[in-house]
Parts: C-alpha cells; structure tokens; sequence
C-alpha cells in the first residue's frame, strides 16, 4: 500500500473539468482514492496557464500486463485523463519498478513532453525523481521515470499535523536548493505542490515531475522563477500550520478563513517558528499582502536559498531520553533470604562472627597447611640446586660445544610480505554498460594520499535496488599466498573479498569468484578463514556510504595486499 500511493504521479487537473474530477476522485486498483490529486490552481494562486486545451486525443488502449520496448510491463494504472495516462510498471530488463507516463504520438502536447522528459533527464541531479527513458515508438509516446517505494507524499504527511521546525526547515532548505540548481539549466516545475514533493526513509527530500508534469498539463508562465519560489513558499506555509495558504481547499488541506487575505503562519497557529514564518511570507508576495514588518520578498529561489543561508540555523530536536526505573535490591540480594523483614525504624544486632580456626580442628589444620609448605619448600630448592649444577659441568668440559641439531620441531611462524598488485580492472557484471569509471582504476594502488577511485551515485546505499554491487579485479602477477587484504575508503563501506582459487585466467563473471572473507568501516582488513592461493581477487562492494551531495557512492582509495 505504502509503495502505490507514494509513487503515484500527480497529473491530474480539474481546474475547469468536472468530469475529469470524477476520474481522478474514483479509488484505484492500489485502494487510496485519487483525490488528493486534485488541484484548485487559480490565477490568484499561481501565475500559470494553459498554452492549449485539453487535448482531444483519446489515450491508448492499454491494459495491464501490456509491454513496451518489450521490457517495460504495465502492472497498475495510476492516473488516465485528459488524453494521457500514467501506470505503475516494471523493467524486467533491471527487476525493478518504475513509473510511465504514456499518451499518442499526435496528441497536442506529446513533442513537449518529450523534450522536457530529455531536459529534465540531463539534469542528473538525485534530489530530482529521475527520468530514465522518453521514447516514441509505435503511435505512442511514453516516459519513464523513478518509483520510489520508500518514499512518502508530503501531503501524506500533514495528514497526521504540521511538520516540527526542524523538519520544515530542511524541507524547505533542500527544495529551494534543488530548484535553484534546475533553474540554473533553465528547467523549471511550475506544479511544485505537496503531491510533487517526498520525503525518503534516510531523510532526504525529493521532487518528482521536474518540467514533465507542466508538459503534461500543458502549464506555462512568463515569470517561471517567481511561479516556482510562490509554490515553495506554499508548500512552507502548509508544513508550519497544515492550512493552505488561499481561500480554496486543496491537498487534503483547509484553506484560510475568507475574506482576511493572506496570514502570517505565526498568527494562524500558536508556536510557529518566527524566522520560518516569515521566510514563507517574503516567498508568498501576492498582490502586497505581505505585512510590512518582513523584508524584501523573494522572487526567484536562489533569492530564497540566501535568506534561508542568513538565517539562524535550526538544529534538530534532542532524542527523548527516558531515565530507567530505580534498582530495587531483592531480599535475596540484601542477604536475608528466609528471613523476617525488620520492622522500620528498629536497630538489628549485628551477629559476631567466630575467630577463625580456634578450635583443635582448626589448629590441626594450620600445622598440617605449614608442613607442606616447607616441604615443597624444600624440594623446589633441591631441584634449582641440581639444575644449575649441571649446567655447571657441561660448560666446563672444553671438548663440548653448544650446537642446534636442526630438530627443533616448533612451528616457524611465516613472514607476512607486501604483494604487488600488477593490474586492476572495475568489475560491474551487473550494470548497463559492465564499467564504472575505468579511467580511475590505478588510483587503487598508487600509494598517493588523497586520490581514490569511485563509483557511480546511486539513490540508497543498496545502490538503489539496481543490482547487488560493484568492485574492483585485482591481479596479482601469478597464483600467491594470500594472507590478508586491506581496503581504505572514504566513507564507512560494506564489502567482500572474493577470490579465483587456481584460476589460470581471470573469470568474467561474479560466479567464478568465491568469498572468502567480509567487513565494514573506513579501513577494513580482511582474512581468509583458511589458507588461500590465488592471483585473481575480487574487492566487492555491497553497502554505499552517503556522501556530501546527497547521493551514495563508494570511494576506494588504497588497497593492500600481503602474504
């Protein structure tokens, strides 16, 4: 349940249609009504229009279960209005799911969906739910882009109340952020709503429909980097009082009393952080309805990634931390198990003990204990004596020489020695293209601080559900004793160090190596439960480490190898 309702596209508008209103409110296969989708945009609220009318191109029949590109199986339709629909799909090619967006070659917006499907996909940019395919191919245009099972609507999160300050300010930070980088490339949203935006399970805020829901729509504006910075500012408002910030309801959200115009947040719920709310106010400029106390609006979003930059930084909560019960001492414990508890206030007797071994047994005891003592006393003497007298005699006779026979049978332990690595390949059987970034492989062992060789990003640690794991092929020159291996890396990294038992060449693929050992953390040092000969091993890579941009990536820079 929480996969289909938190991947689903918002693309439905019902600005003028009411008929269209009825299939967007009608629940789907997945059971969560589609209602949220419904958008109450007016030219009040945004400065967007359509460029066009509905289109009056019916959708294609399509069904579940039907393929495209013989690889993309429809599994769950979403959304199917106004001459397009939107589906929840599988790539049977990757094993994963994804979303398609899918409407005729010749309806009225197809060449504009396309062209911001290839806009938005050349961003790359991972707080961007990312398009992964736009292709037209038999009559049908259709896009493919990310589903993100554990990710969560931030209308689905207001549902249960506003957000915590913290909370809010990251929301707002990394979405103007991001926003700010899209209209750095000249893309933009023009339908940033709380349906567009998610929050993933690591915390990271996401957006999805970059350029391609406002093609769908057919949405334009003369004034894009305003239209986006208001809808931020919306979205702000909405996280800090769970009202929207208009006379109309939308998103499941109540919209503000009539006629009273546009509130700050703070004077709409009590215990609104100050500095939040008027950062939301200075985004919603509209017609002078922001009070004067603010400052100077913010009109684009790296207007309003400066002001968010000027302000005090909102740390996160501290963790609730519950005081454990007081111990309580058992009776057991006190030391008076099977006995009367004294009554309070009453001073026991404290008992005397006996002097010890007073007694004729006792005394026995003492003499007996002093009579071995000397007597092992002195044996021990006797013996040291009769040692050293031997050694005595034999270094006195000149004929005799000290020599080591050579039968000393006690294990040598054997000498660990440096292993040169001849060679190293990056190993990727289970990506697209079988490389990742090959041109950086002999950072792996060039004994330079500061240099390493990396990965693709990926979207989670797991990387992003697209296969099992990337590494690296070391070659060892000949079959050696492989003692241990050390791993460096930027980043706390999981791994596995496989190996080619034998081989006379090197195995192409991830059966042909074996495991042999595994770990985690930044330095990693891996030993093969037994003795291992081999000249091909495997540094596999299984967990990612988040980086500063956001992403996940592994960043290996130094590998060791000895006997």
């Amino acid at each position: 349940m929480a996969e289909r309702s938190t991947a689903a596209v918002d693309v439905a508008d019902n600005s003028d249609e009411s008929s269209l209103t009825a299939q967007a409110d009608q629940s789907t296969a997945d059971g969560v009504a589609k209602n949220r989708e419904r958008d109450t945009d007016s030219d009040e609220v945004q400065e967007s229009t359509r460029t066009d009318g509905a289109g009056t191109t019916s959708p294609p029949e399509l069904h579940s279960g039907h393929k495209l590109a013989r690889r993309y199986r429809l599994e769950e339709c979403v959304t199917r209005l106004d001459g397009f629909s939107s589906w929840r799909a599988v790539d049977e090619k990757l094993r994963r799911a994804v979303g398609v967006h899918i409407l005729p070659a010749d309806h009225s917006r197809a060449r504009s969906v396309l062209a911001a499907a290839r806009s938005s996909a050349l961003l790359g940019d991972p707080r961007f739910v990312q398009v992964l395919d736009a292709v037209e191919e038999n009559d049908v245009v259709y896009v493919v882009h990310e589903w993100l099972p554990d990710a969560t609507e931030l209308t689905t999160l207001l549902a249960s109340g506003p957000l915590e300050p913290y909370d809010a300010y990251q929301m707002v930070s990394q979405v103007s952020s991001a926003m700010a980088a899209a209209h750095r490339e000249g893309l933009a949203h023009l339908r940033l709503n709380p349906n567009a935006v998610l929050r993933a399970s690591t915390g990271q805020w996401r957006i999805r429909g970059l350029a391609v829901n406002a093609a769908l729509r057919g949405v334009s504006s003369d004034t894009p980097q305003r239209t986006d910075t208001e809808a931020i500012g919306a979205l702000l408002y909405a996280a800090l009082t769970q009202r929207w910030p208009y006379e109309s309801d939308a998103y499941g959200l109540s919209g503000l009393p009539k006629d009273i115009g546009l509130i700050a947040p703070d004077q709409v719920r009590a215990g609104v952080h100050r500095g939040l709310s008027e950062l939301s106010m200075r985004a919603l400029v509209n017609d002078g309805a922001t009070a004067s106390r603010h400052e100077s609006p913010c009109t684009t979003p790296e207007e309003l990634v400066k002001a968010i930059g000027e302000m005090p930084r909102i740390r996160p909560p501290e963790p609730a931390f519950t005081a454990p019960p007081e111990y309580q001492r058992t009776t057991y414990q006190q030391g008076t198990y099977g006995r009367q508890t004294p009554r309070p206030g009453v001073t026991q007797p404290v008992p005397t003990p006996p002097p010890p071994l007073q007694s004729r047994t006792g005394k026995a005891l003492k003499w007996a204990v002093s009579a071995l003592l000397i007597a092992a006393l002195g044996l021990g003497s006797w013996q040291l004596a009769d040692a050293l007298m031997d050694q005595g005699g034999k270094n006195e006779d000149p004929g005799q020489t000290q020599t080591n026979d050579g039968n000393d049978k006690s294990p040598k332990k054997p000498i660990s020695k440096p292993i040169a690595i001849k060679g190293a390949q990056d190993f990727d059987p289970l990506g697209n293209d079988g490389s990742e970034n090959p041109d950086e492989i002999n950072r792996l062992y060039d004994n330079a601080p500061g240099t390493y060789w990396e990965t693709s990003f990926y979207t989670s640690a797991d990387f992003g559900r697209l296969k099992s794991g990337v590494g690296v092929i070391l070659d060892l020159g000949k079959v050696q004793d492989v003692g241990q291996v050390t791993v460096s890396f930027k980043g706390e990294t999981s791994l596995e160090l496989r190996a080619a038992s034998g081989a006379a060449t090197q195995p192409q693929s991830l059966d042909g190596y074996t495991k042999v050992a595994q770990g985690s953390g930044t330095t990693v040092t891996l030993k093969p439960d037994e003795s291992l000969k081999s000249r091909y091993l495997l540094v596999w890579l299984t967990k990612l480490p988040l980086t500063e941009q956001g992403n996940y990536r592994g960043r290996v820079m130094d590998i060791k190898v000895t006997s």
